[in-house]
């Protein structure tokens, strides 16, 4: 009878490793995208504030657009 050697043989720490590396970097993720959001609903706010003192502008007739 021929038995089958296996190929690699991985200890349960390989898979623990790995695990925490993927849900490592996961977390990073959603942290870095909740960062970018939290940044763009600032800047959204900032520009409609900031809108309405750009748009008026004098004419020669002395009136606003």
């Amino acid at each position: 009878m021929n038995k089958k050697i296996r190929a690699q043989v991985k200890s349960r720490w390989y898979y623990i490793f790995w695990g925490t590396a993927t849900v490592s970097v996961v977390l990073g993720q959603l942290y870095v995208g909740t960062g970018y959001r939290l940044l763009h609903n600032s800047m959204l706010e900032l520009i409609n504030k900031v809108d309405g003192v750009l748009l008026f502008q004098e004419n020669d007739k002395g009136k606003y657009f």
